[in-house]
């Protein structure tokens, strides 16, 4: 068999397992689209649930999941992106930085309802937070915490280090280097990190177990010190624990096609974020 054939074997399997790959992604949505679409209404996402769940609305949970995910993002963005850039441009390749690395792997590989369980000992109990959206916050920003880390890291390596050098030979110091010239330029790939977190937030059910989602809360938030209803766990609970698991059974379709819809708007958001800030990069 020569090189050619070979090549062609390969690209065939490739493209075969990628359509594989794309066909069952279109049939998991398609799947919640159709099960869930007959629920989809103004009254379905502008209202609270009532009659035991079995009826009503979402409201309350979409307002509390978006509330959960700005949050996180706000704690972990920050702290993950200055993480990244001391450990690419000012710390020294040593064994500091190996143990920084390690630990940020071991921290991500964890299982998400041990960061539950940390976050209740820390937030709820230790800090006195209770179960409220700034301790489910602070939760599910220490999960994500290190893929932000990791991608901010990747996304600053990947600038050519001719920038560097030609910033300091004309003066400019480390700072206004690496604030003026490397992060603007790494910036469209950092916002990569936040997209895959974004993507991990929302889904996330057990830490917000422990730390903020309630069962049954048909209101909205007044402060960041209260509970509220998140879309992952009201899925679990009128899927698995309802008063009438058969009634609600649509409604635990239409949330889980609410929570893919927000999810892809996030998403997009931030793509369309990512893209204009590379346009300003390559424009300079």
């Amino acid at each position: 068999m020569d090189k050619k054939t070979k090549q062609k074997i390969a690209f065939i399997i490739f493209r075969t397992l990628s359509l594989c790959v794309v066909g069952i992604l279109v049939w998991i949505l398609g799947f919640i689209i159709y099960n869930g679409i007959e629920v989809i209404g103004w009254e379905f996402l502008t209202t609270a649930p009532s009659e035991g769940m079995t009826a009503g609305g979402i409201f309350p949970a979409i307002v509390g999941t978006l509330c959960l995910v700005v949050g996180s993002i706000v704690i972990a963005f920050p702290v993950g992106i200055m993480s990244g850039i001391y450990i690419s441009e000012y710390a020294k390749n040593g064994w500091i930085v190996k143990f920084i690395r390690v630990m940020t792997n071991n921290l991500g590989s964890i299982p998400s309802i041990v960061f539950g369980l940390f976050g209740m000992a820390l937030f709820v109990n230790m800090f006195g937070f209770g179960d409220s959206i700034i301790a489910g916050s602070f939760t599910l920003g220490l999960l994500i915490l290190p893929l932000i880390i990791r991608t901010t890291e990747e996304a600053l390596k990947a600038v050519p280090d001719a920038y560097r050098v030609g910033s300091l030979a004309l003066g400019a110091s480390k700072l206004q280097t690496v604030t003026r010239v490397v992060l603007p330029t790494a910036f469209p790939n950092i916002v990569t990190g936040m997209i895959l977190s974004i993507g991990r937030v929302s889904g996330e059910t057990a830490p917000i177990l422990f730390t903020v989602a309630a069962y049954f809360l048909p209101k909205l938030p007044s402060s960041i010190f209260d509970q509220v209803m998140a879309l992952p766990y009201h899925l679990y609970v009128i899927a698995t624990s309802g008063t009438d698991i058969e009634a609600s059974r649509p409604i635990a379709y239409g949330t889980a096609l609410t929570l893919v819809a927000i999810v892809f708007l996030m998403n997009l958001l931030a793509t369309t974020l990512r893209h204009y800030f590379g346009k300003k990069v390559k424009s300079h």
